[in-house]
């Protein structure tokens, strides 16, 4: 009886990896919604009346909420105090809210109506269809950020003493899986319905819907090892004043220096990649002068070699470590591909230095966020880890929301995309930086970032 009890569903191999599926499925559909739209640029401009810099205003609007109204900062203390599955329902739900009413958005019907007349003249330089679609992108990009750092402290939850990284980098690379999906499926979804773009929103919204009942079956799966790690001992039914989560606590986070520096290190990075996926195929279909399915299809292998490498990379930092050293090789790689997509690429536009560099690229997203994620529960306090990631991703936030729209004003005032790259490549050059000195600062201190996460 007591082995029974001492066995808990997380030693089962087969129910912690069912468990990161499903999990994993749900950030699957969040990232084909994020990007359904990035093929579809030309369409949406042609089809909506948009332009480069409302395009921009609109991409950037996934992260308004999160960034101007502190809504990650409340969802790190939402997920400390209420936990991973109350959190994690909650944002798997708010994507779906927030994805009807960017498909209402778009809409065909919604143009006609009087709402949609009366948006078109409210702040008239910003058409009525894209304030919409701001809206509902704004409150999907709470719960799909929401979602990324209940994820990570699920993870680290069910995967603790075990294959940790390993975990984070194969829901990386299921999660990145959608960007290649939907990179194909979305323009063939539109061309199938005589160049809509409803059509492949409403296909990624139907998806999100999967993915809250994919986080529903593992809430119920959470919910019976909760009940195993208390029959066990190694979790109390209900926690002491020490043990729970006060806000006072995020002074904790906020006092170390090595939080700051994967902040900015994670903001750096990640705006020099997510931004570019949202404006890669049309500086494809522009640079290669060809058609916008060809080029989507073109940086649909963007992830594929972050999804074979990812796993890899984490397993090799389960077991071998340096991942100090993975985020500066990471940073390397990203600085090479953008200047190569600013100088080389137009110099000598071929689809098969196009691919190489956008495969290339893949790399670098395999090396930093494999290493990245795992290093939190090093730096940060179990206590206060899910605040911990909620904050980093609201600093990321800051320059995913205000990066799209420098680079949607800059290119409706240079009309090409050579300094858009020459700026994406500055970010990885400060990301370099950064990630230089934490190496440094772990040697120091003896973090443990360098050290295997299995001994």
């Amino acid at each position: 009886m007591t082995a029974t009890i001492q066995r808990k569903l997380n030693d089962s191999p087969a129910a912690r990896w069912t468990a990161l599926i499903l999990i994993a499925l749900m950030m699957f559909f969040g990232y084909m919604f994020v990007d359904v739209m990035s093929p579809l640029k030309s369409l949406i401009e042609s089809a909506r009346g948009w332009d480069s810099g409302t395009f921009g205003t609109y991409a950037a609007s996934e992260y308004f909420l999160n960034v101007f109204f502190f809504f990650l900062i409340f969802a790190g203390i939402i997920l400390d105090k209420m936990g991973i599955r109350f959190t994690g329902l909650l944002s798997a739900s708010l994507m779906v809210i927030g994805a009807s009413i960017k498909f209402v958005g778009i809409s065909d019907w919604f143009q006609t109506t009087a709402f949609c007349a009366w948006l078109d003249s409210w702040w008239a330089a910003f058409p009525g269809s894209a304030k919409m679609a701001s809206l509902g992108f704004m409150i999907f990009g709470c719960g799909c950020e929401m979602a990324g750092t209940t994820v990570s402290k699920a993870i680290a939850k069910w995967f603790e003493g075990k294959e940790m990284a390993l975990a984070m980098g194969l829901e990386m690379a299921i999660a990145r899986l959608g960007v290649f999906a939907v990179m194909w499926l979305s323009p063939m979804i539109s061309n199938h319905f005589d160049k809509s773009v409803v059509a492949p929103v409403a296909f990624c919204t139907a998806l999100l819907v999967v993915g809250l009942l994919c986080y529903t079956v593992f809430v119920y799966m959470d919910r019976k090892l909760d009940r195993q790690l208390i029959a066990a001992g190694e979790m109390k039914e209900q926690k002491s004043a020490d043990e729970e989560f006060h806000v006072k606590d995020l002074g904790l986070i906020f006092r170390s220096k090595m939080f700051w520096l994967v902040a900015l290190l994670c903001v750096l990075y990640y705006s020099a990649i997510f931004p570019f996926q949202r404006y890669a195929p049309n500086f494809l279909e522009v640079t290669l002068q060809v058609d916008a399915g060809t080029a989507s299809q073109l940086f649909s292998c963007f992830p594929i070699l972050a999804m074979i490498l990812t796993p890899f990379l984490g397993a090799m930092l389960d077991y071998r470590g340096k991942g100090a050293t993975m985020l500066m090789v990471g940073a390397i790689i990203m600085i090479a591909c953008h200047l190569s997509f600013a100088f080389l690429l137009p110099a000598f536009p071929s689809k098969w230095l196009a691919l190489l560099l956008i495969v290339t690229l893949g790399v670098s997203f395999s090396l930093v966020p494999a290493a990245l994620w795992p290093s939190v529960p090093k730096i940060i306090d179990t206590k206060v880890l899910g605040s911990a990631y909620c904050l980093i991703f609201w600093i990321q936030n800051v320059g995913l929301c205000l990066v799209p729209l420098l680079i949607g004003l800059v290119l409706d005032a240079t009309g090409g995309y050579t300094v858009p790259m020459i700026i994406f490549s500055t970010f990885g050059i400060l990301a370099f930086i950064f990630s230089f000195y934490l190496k440094i600062e772990d040697r120091r201190k003896n973090y443990g970032l360098e050290k295997p996460n299995i001994n």
